[in-house]
């Protein structure tokens, strides 16, 4: 996804490129009862979210959370008491909880608004997670799928109409690169920028988006989104351990905590034993290959994209960017998925590929460029939708 009428600067800038703000908002007006500004990073994923907040002008970050992307409508008839507080509804890891007493309801599939009530209920969360006062003018860049819609951008904006103050969203793999530069250490000898000449693969559970990222904003052509990643793989064991183990009782959730314990590329693991308890009673199943088919489809996803993307890099460019492909989001906690990518890569002819996880910060690295990117912005650049 790109945002806006978006164009290529001649070299990298400190500040973002210009963009144009599309017909339907407003020039941007300061509330004035707003006593201060908070400037906020969001990376709105199919599972998981994370926001970062801090304010104009500083470098620290004052608020850091990763939540579940769910939202729990508390059913009816449920006693007194069962609920802390008696709320009608909860979000993230309070609503996973109370999933026997809750109608669980996810906001997106596949990386894109499918519920917009819930969407706007969890917004609303997020920004009393950001601002508990709800004193402050929010700000927020919000990261984006790659090559999203104008549909699925502006399905974003009406619900964060009333909810941000002020909005720019930017194609995730960018701001992933933006969150995992070192910023200290640009301009040293030897340091690889990533905002100057890498190609991000960013992971998450609805959507795999592969980006080069060259010191501007990426183009369409620069960019892949493929809708297998996490939740595809989710699917596919689910729907092999049912013809394996029928009647098994594993709910997707369940499913999912197997895959982030067990998930693993290349050749088969086996045994891979996992205990699980069916009806009351533990059992062991072996899922060394229900794992390992599922996982390693993924990687039959999004290695021709991989491919495909080098290609278009200039011969100027392609041996550093070569040196630089980075795994991150969720789907770069599956072991083995540097070596299987860059053992394909070899294999094909590319010249010494060099393919990297982003580490234990994965899961905050988009948020990071987000927060980045809300700093570095122009007032031209915000986008506001008067109610």
């Amino acid at each position: 996804m790109t945002t806006a009428a978006l164009d290529k600067p001649a070299t990298p800038s400190a500040n973002l490129p210009s963009a144009s703000i599309p017909a339907n908002l407003q020039p941007s007006r300061v509330p004035t009862a707003k006593t201060k500004t908070v400037l906020v990073g969001f990376d709105f994923g199919t599972n998981k979210s994370c926001l970062l907040a801090g304010a104009p002008g500083a470098s620290d970050i004052a608020v850091s959370k990763v939540v579940p992307s769910v939202v729990g409508y508390v059913k009816d008839g449920i006693v007194d008491g069962i609920i802390a507080g008696n709320a009608r509804i909860l979000y993230g890891e309070e609503a996973l909880r109370a999933r026997l007493h809750v109608k669980l309801v996810a906001p997106l599939r596949e990386g894109i608004i499918a519920d917009p009530d819930s969407a706007r209920d969890f917004l609303h969360y997020i920004r009393t997670l950001a601002d508990p006062s709800n004193a402050a003018e929010i700000r927020a860049v919000i990261g984006m799928p790659a090559n999203a819609g104008e549909v699925a951008r502006e399905d974003v904006r009406r619900c964060a109409q009333g909810i941000f103050d002020r909005v720019l969203m930017i194609p995730e793999p960018f701001l992933a690169a933006l969150g995992y530069r070192e910023d200290s250490r640009v301009g040293q000898p030897g340091y690889v920028d990533p905002v100057t000449n890498s190609l991000f693969i960013d992971i998450g559970g609805g959507t795999s988006d592969l980006c080069l990222v060259q010191g501007y904003f990426p183009t369409r052509e620069d960019q892949v989104s493929i809708p297998f990643a996490g939740d595809a793989i989710d699917q596919l064991m689910h729907e092999e351990l049912d013809r394996t183990y029928p009647n098994n009782g594993l709910t997707r959730l369940k499913v999912r905590e197997i895959k982030e314990a067990h998930s693993y590329v290349g050749p088969s693991r086996k045994p891979l034993e996992v205990k699980v308890i069916l009806g009351g009673k533990g059992h062991t199943l072996e899922l060394g290959d229900v794992v390992g088919r599922a996982c390693n489809a993924l990687v039959d996803k999004i290695y021709p994209a991989l491919a495909s993307l080098i290609a278009r890099a200039s011969s100027d460019s392609v041996v550093t960017l070569l040196q630089n492909i980075i795994v991150t989001g969720g789907g770069s906690q599956i072991r083995g998925l540097d070596t299987v990518l860059q053992k394909k890569l070899a294999d094909d002819g590319f010249e010494t590929p060099k393919v990297k996880l982003a580490g234990h910060d994965f899961q905050r690295y988009v948020a990071m460029g987000a927060l980045k990117a809300a700093r570095a912005a122009g007032e031209n650049q915000w986008q506001v939708r008067l109610s």
